[in-house]
């Protein structure tokens, strides 16, 4: 599940405001921007348990990291 850019702006700027006002600590903001502006901890959550219809974007996004990405291969078929 994705939101809407409307949405992660929103959220994007109440985390900005809870910084400024001193009402959220660092590691609070982090958090919440790891957890509801990416979705990131999410997707990788259905991604474990085999759940959901993930897309090649968000397939990509938590390989990315580690220096891969999804794409497609010959399937080597062997001759008898």
């Amino acid at each position: 599940m994705t939101i809407t850019i409307d949405a992660r702006a929103l959220l994007i700027e109440s985390i900005q405001e809870g910084l400024a006002q001193g009402t959220l600590e660092i590691g609070e903001a982090v958090r919440r921007l790891r957890v509801e502006v990416t979705g990131l901890v999410r997707t990788l959550v259905h991604i474990e348990h085999g759940e959901g219809n993930q897309t090649l974007k968000s397939l990509n996004a938590v390989f990315r990291p580690f220096g891969l990405k999804m794409g497609v291969v010959r399937i080597r078929r062997d001759i008898s």
